[in-house]
């Protein structure tokens, strides 16, 4: 009961600072993030969200991010829906105000009115014109493919760790009587993830989500084994989750294009059975086809690159992953990851890509060190450490490294020596990979998985942390702070009373200014020192 009042109390002490339940358009949460649409930008408080103890930062996308870490994400999230529900049945829908009669003169409340309404146009002009850099075709198209997995990963880690205390026991021949039962457990999802995806791309795209689910789970359906399409058989699950993604997106396409021809007093007969009939054909003999061509063709990419290049290639991932998190498009690798995990039972990339976080502690734990004056700062990262250990990089990405710019750059390239040393053990026949996606750091050992046995496994993984720890933490304390820097920031920070006031217990945010260190400084945000240890 203790920690459901807790959720609901972070709840509750969010929706005002976001402009209340009226101003809440849509509401989501990924694996750290309580996503939110909302009407009006101006009505939310930023530095006071920033000052609440549970939230670990805000970003600012297509949707407005309040980060809160894993676990506390997903209690918290139908905690706000319903009091957002709540506010909502609770707020009587305002009037409209009665037209004015022919020939009278507006009054003063109606020119204020038109004003007021002229100036949120242009203010909503601004605000779309700073997000057009970053709102590009393609990354808004990524960010709905990410949508579409996003719910999938609580699903994907849970059977990735069973197939894991499966194989083992396996290996010990241990529970031979239970080995079978968890190997059912471990692979069903993973044998009907095509519907899954299916069901989630219609809905995103704006389908009917079970006509979606129906047309892909056409694609694992056993009786496909029985039909021939460009002279060779189908076999089930040919094309995977690409091949339900495209079959669902075609389907919503073909849905809405009955809804605007098919009369109405039909549509409940003719619009469900022309999308499947007709997205299934095209799927059947078309789709299943090209898909599995195009899973063949990752799978094969991602064994050549690692193969012939690890080491670079594992440099270069590892390395640009980091911004990635940052800008939240690392979501949109999880269809790669979902492939490689159906054709050879784990993806070779997931390992590399988590040096990013090795990078970012070893490059916090240098700042804790060029800081030893700086105690706000220090605090923060001791508390928000514990989370980077177990790959949850937020708290010292927002809270720590990018504030102070250099040393988010050179956590990067911790992220990148890391991914090198993982790369190079893939080059030379060591294969590294994860059963499932989701966590990283430490949180990642469980799932691992490899060619050649557990143990060298684990080993060489825990050596590319290590070296991302060091290589982060080096690069960092040598080349993270320039004179200017380390002056500005190398000293008391600690809080007077009119500071807490004003900052809500962070240090004050220094202006923004680029200098010849190449810096900048944004506003460094809440201090996660606020923030339960290991969120």
């Amino acid at each position: 009961m203790a920690t459901e009042d807790k959720n609901r109390a972070t709840a509750a002490a969010i929706l005002p600072l976001v402009g209340g339940a009226a101003n809440v358009a849509s509401i989501a949460y990924c694996m750290t993030r309580l996503r939110l649409g909302l009407h009006d930008r101006s009505l939310v408080d930023d530095e006071a969200l920033k000052a609440l103890p549970a939230v670990m930062g805000v970003v600012e996308d297509d949707t407005y991010q309040i980060v809160l870490g894993p676990g506390t994400v997903a209690r918290v999230t139908p905690e706000f829906e319903h009091l957002v529900e709540e506010g909502r049945a609770a707020t009587p829908a305002a009037s409209p105000a009665p037209a004015p009669a022919p020939g009278d003169a507006p009054s003063a409340s109606a020119v204020s009115a038109v004003s007021a309404d002229e100036l949120a146009a242009q203010g909503a002009a601004i605000k779309a014109q700073q997000k057009a850099k970053n709102a590009t075709p393609f990354k808004l198209f990524l960010r709905k493919i990410a949508n579409i997995f996003v719910p999938l990963i609580p699903a994907l880690i849970g059977c990735g760790i069973i197939a894991g205390l499966n194989g083992l026991l396996v290996n010990l021949e241990w529970l031979p009587a239970v080995t079978p039962a968890l190997a059912a457990m471990a692979s069903g999802f993973m044998a009907l993830i095509a519907v899954f995806v299916g069901y989630n791309t219609a809905k995103e795209f704006g389908g009917t989500p079970i006509l979606g689910g129906a047309v892909a789970a056409i694609i694992v359906f056993p009786g496909v084994a029985n039909i021939d399409a460009f002279g060779q058989t189908l076999s089930p699950g040919q094309g995977g989750v690409l091949g339900a993604l495209g079959a669902a997106v075609l389907a919503v396409y073909v849905e809405k294009w009955c809804r605007r021809w098919v009369p109405e007093a039909l549509d409940v007969l003719v619009t469900p059975t022309l999308t499947v009939l007709i997205s299934g054909l095209v799927t059947i003999f078309g789709l299943m086809y090209v898909a599995g061509e195009v899973s063949s063709a990752i799978g094969t990419f991602a064994d050549w690159l690692l193969s012939n290049g690890g080491a670079g290639a594992g440099f270069v991932l590892g390395g640009l992953f980091l911004p990635l998190v940052m800008l939240g498009l690392h979501q949109a690798l999880i269809p790669i990851h979902t492939t490689l995990i159906e054709q050879q039972g784990y993806t070779v990339l997931l390992p590399i890509l988590a040096m990013a976080g090795a990078g970012q502690v070893g490059a916090a734990v240098a700042v804790y060190f060029r800081l030893p004056r700086n105690e706000s700062i220090r605090r923060t990262i001791k508390s928000a450490l514990p989370a980077g250990l177990l790959g949850v990089g937020e708290p010292l990405i927002y809270g720590v490294s990018l504030p102070l710019g250099r040393p988010f750059i050179t956590a990067c390239v911790g992220g990148a020596f890391g991914g090198g040393f993982v790369g190079l053990f893939n080059q030379l026949g060591d294969t590294v990979g994860s059963t499932a996606i989701g966590p990283s750091g430490w949180a990642l050992f469980p799932l691992l998985d490899g060619n050649h046995g557990l143990g060298s496994t684990i080993a060489i993984y825990g050596g590319g942390l290590l070296v991302g720890y060091v290589a982060g933490f080096l690069a960092t304390y040598f080349f993270g702070f320039g004179k200017e820097l380390l002056a500005e920031f190398n000293v008391s920070q600690e809080p007077t009373p009119s500071t807490v006031a004003a900052t809500g217990g962070t240090p004050p945010a220094p202006t923004a200014t680029t200098g010849p260190d190449h810096r900048d400084h944004p506003d460094p945000g809440p201090d996660p020192a606020k923030a339960p240890a290991g969120v």
